[in-house]
């Protein structure tokens, strides 16, 4: 992708992943994305990028993600546990740590099962449920999931979920963080804003 395009490709995948996952009635207008997003392309633009990406993707916008089969592992491997030991294998804490992993690149080149597998084998070792090994072994199997292969994303999740809970990951450089636009991108934010189609006021009644 050349690098005047990974705008348009950048909006148009978070478009066609809204319109496959959301409800029509939540869906946004393009115009308002594009015009949110401050690019210069048109919708007409955004349309054909959209279609060759779903060219690309041999139109198969629903694929199976990571967190779908981080779900479907954990709901297995919860049967195996006693109800006193359940509460050591947390899904949301589980969802935490698989979001820190999608936030760095090189995870977007793991098998989504794989990637969930992964966090949910250190999670097990991480809580020493050592009657959970069986049950884990079976499910490496049915994904066929090589030793290596887990072995080699695992070190990969233990490494980003160790520094992700490090105190300057957790401590991040506030300046950073600050949104700084020239005067020239603020003054065509302020214009847009005006330009937008406010709802009339709901008027109150007495009674």
């Amino acid at each position: 992708v050349q690098p005047k395009h990974l705008g348009c490709v950048g909006l148009s995948c978070f478009y066609l992943a809204v319109k496959a996952s959301e409800e029509e009635r939540n869906v946004p207008l393009a115009t308002d994305l594009i015009r949110i997003s401050q690019y210069r392309f048109t919708v007409s633009d955004m349309m054909r990028m959209e279609k060759i990406i779903l060219e690309k993707l041999c139109w198969k916008v629903k694929a199976i993600t990571a967190f779908q089969f981080l779900q479907l592992y954990h709901s297995f491997i919860h049967e195996n546990l006693s109800c006193e030991r359940r509460k050591y294998l947390n899904f949301e804490r589980l969802e935490t740590q698989l979001k820190a992993c999608h936030c760095r690149i090189m995870f977007s080149k793991a098998k989504p099962s794989v990637l969930a597998l992964s966090v949910l084998a250190l999670e097990i070792e991480e809580q020493k449920l050592l009657e959970l090994t069986e049950p884990l072994e079976f499910l490496q199997l049915h994904s066929k999931i090589s030793n290596r292969e887990l072995t080699f994303w695992k070190e990969l999740v233990l490494k980003c979920l160790t520094e992700y809970s490090s105190s300057k990951c957790s401590k991040p450089n506030v300046q950073k963080l600050k949104w700084i636009v020239s005067g020239r991108t603020a003054r065509q934010l302020k214009h847009s804003y005006y330009r937008i189609t406010h709802l009339p006021t709901i008027p109150e009644s007495t009674s």
